[in-house]
């Protein structure tokens, strides 16, 4: 057993693991003065192992040159970078990649789900760094960094929310580990110092917002950035608070920059908020403040791979997020994996953890150590189809997905319509009222009943499953009864399944007592951790992908205009990314209806809204197109039966909070644990 090992034995709690090594591994595969390439060549290893002391390592606080000057005070602001590195390997002189966490939550708020904070001792080192990554990795061979966002904890400038500053805060460190950049021993002095420790290959990680600047700095096509890992990352910051000009929530990016921002930050950035604020218009207007933090335009830049993880249910940073964000790499030929899960906004750590550990440490190996491990020749995705039940899709979407366009038909009685491929006969019109207070699981709930607040369309019982992979748009010819009106669309699966509870506290998982041990520790950084478990719920029926949008953007170019009542509008709403299957027995449904309550913020004005069926449609990406489909509905299935005591649906948290408290539930603080 090596030394980082025992540690972790002996600072594990009673009952806890703590991790071994194995013992059928070569130590010499890591030795000091060992490369990856050298450890290849011979044939001794595949991965790296942990035989670097990490009770000895190198902990160092530097702050970078961001060479910008975001609160305007006469200098360019200076980022606090704190490092963790095996001590042998400094002696040895042999360079080693870097993993990097940027984030502006180390003082206010904390990482993880324990809500973890950077501590320091008496002479300002750094003694714990939050989240698993310094006690697992660094062992193995890598430095670990944690940079604080411009405007936090110990770094200069203003927080400015994915601008400029911020995607500065992570490219300059990136930049200094490369040898571009100026480091310097304290804030303020002029005691200059130099990574030359490091090989310069750097890989980002991070969850929700960390995540978001990992996008943003690989969009700047920075040299040296090999690879990021975003997990439920935003990658457009107009589309976390509004999508197609409809407001999701009540607060602005202002709000945000002043919780998270140190206490001297406050007074010095008045200005910067100021700027935030007027750039976020509540008509939902694209300003430029909104285009300069959209990164996907740039994903042309992208030089890094990506392993992006999302929760398909993630009702914070929605998957429309991941979903534009992958289709624009997957335009410009970038290396991509990903995970998607059934959770909310939940990291993998404690949705699916000794998986995740191997994987991200077999990913890391690969992209930046550069063991031919094998894992890019490995499925691309791996999807959560069920609680801890997971398929694996050679590419994603798989190849076989076509955009098969569905359209809805009057039914029976008004609100209660069919789903298929025929179209409506010109001057079918259904219509609806919006009802502020209902939300998404209120009109499933409901999808055989005529009600005046939504408008719902489903196919019969499918006699085989339906796969459904990717983003859809829904296209809506309405005339509003008033001069303003927000709209909805979802795609509901509507029959019984076990789910994960994913409107609950946890967002689909349980936190436990019990704690296991991934990496090594020391008295002041455990690497010891609450275990989790899924959180299942029997429900009557799933939504599973979600759009929203301000009628008085119908004409799709970042501009609101005013609506004349009584007049015919059309609008195309971009469905979120999703992955689902929708099993032989169950309906397909569209609903169409006004506020989503908890999820999109109310008009000011009550519009009934007629849509035009002639007019209205959906594009949706199904696995085998057209035929798939006809199959899928053909002949006379019978519908599955709810098992006793399901429920209906998972209803939409309506405790969400733009500023939240540190562990609120339903928090809609990017990032923000519980």
């Amino acid at each position: 057993m090596t030394v980082a090992a025992m540690t972790a034995v002996l600072l594990a709690p009673s009952g806890a693991a703590a991790e071994v090594d194995d013992p059928t591994a070569s130590a010499a595969s890591a030795a000091p003065g060992t490369s990856a390439a050298d450890a290849q060549a011979a044939g001794r290893a595949r991965e790296s192992k942990p035989v670097y002391a990490y009770d000895k390592a190198i902990r160092e606080s530097v702050w970078v040159d961001t060479r910008v000057d975001g609160d305007k005070d006469g200098r360019t602001d200076r980022v606090a970078v704190d490092i963790v590195r095996p001590r042998e390997l400094d002696r040895s002189g042999r360079r080693i990649p870097v993993i990097m966490d940027a984030s502006p939550y180390y003082s206010c708020c904390g990482r993880g789900n324990e809500s973890q904070k950077k501590t320091y001792d008496a002479k300002g080192d750094p003694v714990q760094f939050p989240l698993f990554y310094d006690n697992y990795f660094v062992p193995r061979g890598y430095g670990y960094v944690a940079v604080d966002f411009t405007g936090t904890n110990r770094s200069d400038g203003c927080v400015d929310i994915g601008g400029s500053s911020e995607v500065a805060s992570a490219k300059a460190v990136v930049d200094w580990l490369n040898g571009r950049g100026k480091g310097y021993t304290t804030r303020t002095g002029s005691e200059r110092t130099r990574a030359n420790w490091s090989n310069g290959s750097t890989g980002m990680i991070g969850k929700s917002w960390d995540g978001s600047v990992a996008n943003g700095t690989a969009a700047t096509g920075v040299e040296g950035l090999r690879t990021i890992v975003p997990i439920g990352a935003i990658s457009s910051w107009y589309d976390y608070y509004f999508q197609q000009g409809a407001d999701l929530y009540d607060g602005g990016p202002d709000d945000l920059a002043g919780y998270v921002e140190s206490a001297e930050a406050t007074a010095r950035c008045k200005p910067m908020k100021k700027y935030l604020a007027d750039g976020a218009p509540l008509n939902g207007n694209r300003t430029d403040m909104w285009e300069d933090r959209d990164f996907v335009p740039d994903a042309r830049k992208v030089r890094a791979s990506v392993f992006a993880v999302h929760g398909m249910q993630d009702l914070n940073v929605r998957t429309n997020h991941f979903g534009k964000w992958w289709d624009a790499l997957a335009e410009q030929g970038v290396e991509r994996k990903v995970w998607l899960s059934q959770t909310g906004h939940v990291d993998p750590f404690d949705f699916r953890r000794a998986e995740w550990v191997k994987t991200l440490h077999r990913w890391f190996d690969h992209e930046l150590m550069g063991y031919d491990n094998g894992i890019d020749d490995e499925p691309m995705a791996d999807i959560e189809r069920a609680p801890d039940q997971w398929s694996t899709d050679k590419v994603w979407p798989p190849r076989s997905t076509e955009t098969t366009e569905l359209r809805p038909q009057k039914g029976s009685s008004p609100g209660v319509g069919t789903l298929g491929r025929k179209p409506a006969k010109p001057g079918t019109v259904e219509t609806f009222t919006d009802d502020p207070k209902l939300d998404e699981a209120d009109w499933a709930a409901k999808i055989d009943t005529g009600t005046p607040e939504k408008s719902g369309f489903a196919t019969k019982p499918l006699s085989r499953d339906l796969h459904l992979s990717g983003s859809g748009k829904v296209t809506l010819s309405v005339t509003p009864s008033t001069t303003s009106a927000h709209l909805s669309a979802v795609l509901v699966d509507l029959g019984p399944d076990t789910i994960r509870n994913y409107g609950a506290a946890g967002e689909g998982i349980t936190t436990l007592p019990e704690r296991t041990c991934w990496g090594s520790s020391t008295p002041g950084d455990s690497s010891c951790f609450k275990e989790t478990r899924a959180n299942p719920a029997q429900v009557g029926f799933t939504v599973f992908s979600r759009g929203w949008a301000s009628l008085a953007h119908y004409k799709g170019d970042g501009k609101a205009r005013q609506l004349t009542p009584g007049k015919k509008y059309e609008i195309t709403i971009d469905l979120a990314a999703s992955d689902h299957v929708v099993p032989a027995g169950h309906r397909l449904a569209l609903i169409v209806g006004g506020t989503d309550a908890g999820l999109v913020e109310a008009p000011d004005t009550r519009p009934t809204l007629a849509v035009d069926l002639a007019g209205t449609s959906a594009k949706l990406p199904v696995v085998g197109g057209d035929r798939a489909f006809a199959r899928a509905t053909s002949g006379n299935a019978a519908a599955a039966p709810l098992a006793p005591g399901a429920r209906d649906g998972i209803p939409v948290p309506q405790d969400i909070s733009r500023l939240p408290g540190a562990e609120l539930p339903g928090s809609h603080l990017p990032g923000a644990q519980r």
